[in-house]
């Protein structure tokens, strides 16, 4: 196992390229189980995650090739409709197989994906909005089972108690592309990774309209072909990478990024000093004069990104004044405030809200991790802080950053690997 080392007070300059969405690319992965012919899918990332994918995918049937950022799906004569736990429990993503199993086979069995250090991330969306398509669901000995002679159309809402579901309106998605008449979902996630997906699948001949907006409008269609399709930028490795600039005053311009996407980031960056501007398909992030403390509140997109607060926690810790960071979305996330304290901040969590004191500098210590996105928290802390810095159990970043300290060496971060 690997341990992330880094040597912190370098200001970060230079150009990097943002990969593909990793929150794209899975969903989208699992849709191509909707056809028998090639899909052919580029700018997919080297992580963890997208390699979890190939192998379940290869356990329902499909042959998969990947070469240089493009992946074929192509089908062998033995298609399967049994997810096993062994495979679906290492990423929870991997229960989005749900919706295309059901779409192309009125049947599936995927194991429930089990518990998150994030907190309770339960599945009940995504069963009643394959429910509501005519589908009866059994759930036994950990696996959701799925038939149905046939899937009609329905007006459904998939609002829960957070707001709306990226994962279960993708299930759902895949799932009334092939249905019988039309399906509306209201409530319906918004994100930029949920509209990728309904793009893909109008490739695939399905009829989508409203992704993108809390509506979506699907006609069912009684056959999808193979399509070719290009993944979205990532734009949480994006706004990762512009505050990466912005904690190490440093000067960083990054390609293939989607201005658009960034809105709600870009907005409390500016409010927090930064100086942002943008060109076709780039954009530089350094500081405008010193940082200011922001209160942030996650909410979902076009919101602040639950997937950033961790992010953003790293960048007020050493930001004069007190922040305010509200988690709305996944209340028990903040595994990396105790990691952050032993480094030297001065935080204190109550409830959703995380108190941050602003303090002159973090000191290197060494810190583990628990997910993706508190990987990626105490990486930036490092890279602000004195002295050194060792990150363990830095394969959770594998799972969502492709080559991320190639990119951070590029850029003059001094930051390596080595064996626990």
């Amino acid at each position: 196992m690997d341990k992330l080392v880094i040597e912190g007070g370098v200001k970060l300059k230079g150009e990097v390229t943002v990969s593909g969405a990793k929150n794209s690319v899975l969903p989208i992965l699992a849709a191509t189980l909707l056809t028998d012919d090639a899909c052919v899918i580029k700018g997919v990332p080297v992580l963890r995650d997208t390699y979890s994918m190939f192998k379940l995918l290869r356990s329902l049937g499909k042959n998969v090739e990947f070469d240089k950022g493009t992946v074929t799906v192509t089908a062998t004569k033995k298609a399967g409709f049994f997810a096993d736990y062994k495979l679906v429990s290492t990423m929870r993503a991997s229960f989005c197989v749900l919706g295309p199993l059901v779409g192309k086979f009125k049947k599936a069995k995927v194991s429930l994906p089990g518990g998150c250090v994030i907190g309770v991330r339960p599945v009940d969306l995504h069963i009643k909005g394959i429910e509501a398509l005519g589908a009866d669901i059994d759930i036994d000995a950990g696996y959701v089972e799925v038939k149905a002679d046939k899937l009609k159309g329905s007006h459904m809402y998939l609002g829960g108690v957070y707001g709306s579901s990226v994962l279960a309106t993708d299930n759902v998605m895949m799932a009334a592309v092939m249905a019988k008449g039309k399906t509306i979902i209201e409530s319906a996630a918004c994100e930029p990774e949920v509209a990728d997906l309904a793009e893909f699948l109008i490739k695939m001949g399905a009829k989508i309209k409203g992704h993108g907006t809390p509506v979506i409008e699907i006609e069912g269609v009684r056959h999808l072909h193979g399509a070719i399709h290009h993944i979205i930028p990532d734009r949480i490795e994006a706004g990762t990478l512009m505050i990466a600039s912005l904690i190490t005053n440093g000067d960083i311009h990054l390609k293939n990024v989607c201005f658009r996407h960034l809105g709600a980031l870009i907005d409390k960056l500016g409010e927090a000093g930064a100086n942002i501007t943008k060109s076709d398909g780039s954009i530089r992030v350094r500081r405008k004069g010193k940082p200011r403390a922001v209160n942030v509140t996650t909410l979902p997109y076009p919101g602040f990104a639950t997937d950033m607060q961790a992010q953003m926690m790293a960048f007020m810790v050493i930001t004069p004044g007190i922040s305010v960071i509200t988690e709305k979305i996944y209340p028990d996330r903040f595994t990396h405030v105790a990691e952050l304290n032993r480094m030297g901040a001065k935080i204190q969590k109550e409830g959703p809200h995380a108190v941050v004191e602003g303090i002159k500098e973090l000191s290197g210590a060494p810190v583990m991790a628990s997910d993706l996105r508190a990987s990626a928290c105490l990486l930036l802390a490092g890279l602000a802080a004195r002295g050194r810095t060792t990150v363990s159990r830095i394969y959770h970043l594998e799972r969502g950053y492709e080559n991320i300290e190639e990119k951070f060496q590029r850029l003059g971060a001094r930051v390596w690997r080595e064996k626990e």
